[in-house]
């Protein structure tokens, strides 16, 4: 197949739990496809445009900087937001240069697919009738969940509004899409009850369980990793529940206990996690994050807010480490309870089963051995791309046989 593939940034570096979803997908179905891959360009780093060539045929940088969050151009953009129908999340993505360098790398190619990958991307494309929208996540429930755990009125408000747009946009642009694809069950299910959509395909999470696969035996560093961008703000509230409401009920029967924070970006609000707390490490962007899962006793993932699906979950379970999540931050994923994943919304009941693994050398490699059969069996990214492709075939037939009718 000929695949044309719009997204908002380019693939490197990866950082992000999108990032990794699209980038094994698109090395694997690159081993057979022409795939042709079109994104913004980042004027601050050359390397996601030089290293595009390992997913993709052809790649096209459209040259319109997005601005960072937290800068003043991001900031023009939030008030001119103040006046528009999209949500920010969506809105600040749209552009007369890449709505161009769409409509110009479709008309000079016969695509037999085009992806729309995430929804920021869909405002740019000329027909989403003749797309096929990959949905990470349903972004309205995302938007819904920060409005109900904000710190403060203000921000409750804001994010409110934030998610009535998102449904709106989301439910409009799900239903113009020739077909969507989902990450998992309940996203499907969502999907179909709060937007009216019924072309609904699902491909689960995968992961490169030989590359997590830990290299002898890993020597402890830390009790405790949560690993993500720590500028995301699911992750940062995450934080801010875990260190205020979990930690302390740790620390009271094991004073000691030390919790790494991974990934790129720190927030202020996690960086003032660590200053108060000498135990607490923030590590910020890391060239390879396999070494604080195999030298962590557990992995969390605290998230109260959050959707589609975690890879981090996954990725911890073929590093061998085993895991203790809220349902939210487990949620859509092929996990049992109690077997390869233990569970918890509460904080006293979270800090119990940190204490229960920390405390047995026996249950944790009993849990972390189960979730590495499992993800091991069942969730290789061949396997999830060629899912995605026979997905892909489909669509492609249907928009051939709409062509003939008309």
């Amino acid at each position: 197949m000929k695949i044309l593939w719009v997204k908002i940034d380019f693939l490197h570096p990866t950082n992000r739990g999108g990032q990794i979803r699209t980038l094994e997908m698109l090395r694997q179905l690159h081993r057979r496809n022409e795939v042709h891959y079109i994104a913004y360009d980042d004027p601050a780093s050359s390397e996601g445009r030089e290293r595009a060539s390992e997913y993709s045929s052809h790649a096209y940088p459209v040259n319109r900087p997005v601005p960072a969050r937290h800068s003043p151009a991001f900031f023009a953009q939030l008030a001119a937001n103040l006046f528009s129908p999209l949500p920010l999340a969506v809105g600040r993505y749209q552009s007369h240069e890449m709505k161009a360098a769409i409509a110009s790398v479709v008309a000079r190619h016969d695509f037999d697919a085009i992806v729309c990958d995430f929804l920021s991307s869909a405002p740019n494309i000329p027909d989403l009738s003749r797309a096929v929208l990959f949905q990470h996540n349903v972004e309205s429930r995302i938007w819904e969940r920060h409005a109900k755990h904000a710190p403060d009125p203000l921000r409750r408000a804001y994010f409110g509004i934030q998610a009535k747009r998102m449904r709106r946009c989301e439910g409009e642009f799900c239903r113009r899409a020739a077909q969507v694809v989902s990450v998992s069950p309940n996203d499907t299910r969502d999907m179909k009850n709060l937007f009216g959509v019924e072309r609904v395909s699902e491909v689960p999470t995968g992961v490169n369980v030989e590359y997590f696969a830990p290299p002898g035996q890993p020597r402890r560093e830390w009790d405790l990793v949560f690993v993500g961008a720590m500028d995301w703000l699911p992750n940062v509230d995450g934080v801010r529940w875990f260190t205020s409401e979990v930690l302390p009920r740790i620390r009271a029967r094991r004073p000691g206990t030390t919790l790494a924070l991974a990934g790129r970006n720190p927030a202020p609000t996690v960086l003032a996690a660590a200053r108060q707390d000498p135990l607490i490490t923030i590590t910020g962007t890391v060239p390879d994050i396999r070494p604080y899962l195999w030298n962590s006793a557990l992995s969390i993932v605290p998230l109260r807010i959050g959707g589609g699906t975690r890879l981090k979950i996954y990725e911890a379970m073929a590093a061998g480490v085993p895991v203790v999540s809220t349902s939210i931050g487990a949620e859509g994923l092929a996990v049992t309870e109690g077997r390869d994943i233990l569970l918890a919304d509460d904080p006293e009941r979270f800090a119990a089963h940190c204490l229960m693994l920390l405390d047995s050398d026996p249950m944790r490699m009993a849990q972390s051995q189960y979730a590495r059969d499992l993800v091991s069996a069942n969730f290789s990214w061949n396997r999830v791309a060629t899912l995605f492709e026979d997905i892909l075939r489909n669509a492609a037939g249907r928009n051939v046989l709409v062509d003939a009718v008309h």
